[in-house]
C-alpha cells in the first residue's frame, strides 16, 4: 500500500485515482500510524514552500518522513513536495526542507531565458542521466511530462536523475537511495505519468 500524505497542501485526488487506474492500492492520509505501516509514501504538494513546510513540522510528519526515509522506505516526492525533500528553499526568504537531497531550491528566472514566460506551464521532454533511474525504466528518452513551477532543484548535480529544457537546462527528477522526486507532475502526464507511478509501486 502506498500512503500519499495528506497535510493540506496537495492535489490528493488525481494522485489516488491515477494509482488506483494502475491497480495499486493507496490512500490519502495525514495518520502518522497508516504512514508509517505503508510499504511507500507519496509527498505531494502545491503552494508556497513556506506554508508547506510549516504544516509538515506543526504536524510532526517532518520528523517521521525523515525517519522513514533513513530506514529506507521508498519516498516519492511531487512537484512542491520534491522541492521540500532539499535542505532548504529560497522562496520568499530561506527555509529549511527534510535535507533527504542536498542542495536547494532556487527561482528559475535565475537560469532561463527572460523572454520566457514563468511560471513555467505545460507539456515539457525529460532528458534522463545514465544510469537511469528505476521510476524511469518504463520511459524513453524524450517522453513527454506536465510542469508547473517557478523554482527549481539547484546545486544538486549529484541526485539528478532527469533535466528539462526551458531556455535552460532545470532540473526535472532527482534520487537520493531510496528517496525520489520528480518537480513535474506524473498523475497530470497521462500515460508517462501512469508508467511512472507503476515503476516507483514496484520498488522492492
Amino acid at each position: 500500500m502506498i500512503a500519499i500524505v495528506d497535510y493540506g497542501v496537495g492535489n490528493l485526488f488525481s494522485l489516488v485515482s491515477s494509482l488506483k487506474l494502475i491497480g495499486v492500492d493507496a490512500v490519502a492520509t495525514g495518520d502518522k500510524a497508516v504512514i508509517e505501516s505503508a510499504d511507500k509514501i507519496i509527498l505531494p504538494g502545491v503552494g508556497a514552500f513556506e506554508d508547506a513546510a510549516k504544516k509538515l513540522n506543526e504536524s510532526g510528519l517532518k520528523d517521521l518522513l525523515i525517519k522513514l526515509a533513513k530506514e529506507g522506505k521508498p519516498i516519492l516526492g511531487i512537484c512542491l513536495g520534491m522541492q521540500l525533500l532539499f535542505e532548504r528553499s529560497f522562496e520568499y526568504g530561506v527555509h529549511d526542507g527534510l535535507g533527504l537531497i542536498k542542495g536547494e531550491i532556487r527561482p528559475i528566472k535565475d537560469v532561463i531565458t527572460p523572454s520566457l514566460k514563468i511560471p513555467h506551464i505545460g507539456w515539457n521532454s525529460l532528458s534522463f542521466r545514465t544510469p537511469k533511474s528505476q521510476i524511469f525504466k518504463y520511459l524513453k528518452e524524450g517522453d513527454y511530462v506536465y510542469f508547473v513551477h517557478s523554482y527549481y532543484g539547484a546545486n544538486c548535480s549529484d541526485s539528478v536523475t532527469a533535466t528539462c529544457d526551458y531556455g535552460g537546462t532545470l532540473t526535472a527528477a532527482v534520487e537520493n537511495g531510496n528517496v525520489y522526486g520528480c518537480q513535474f507532475h506524473p498523475e497530470k502526464s497521462g500515460e508517462v505519468g501512469l508508467k511512472i507511478l507503476r515503476a516507483f509501486s514496484e520498488i522492492g
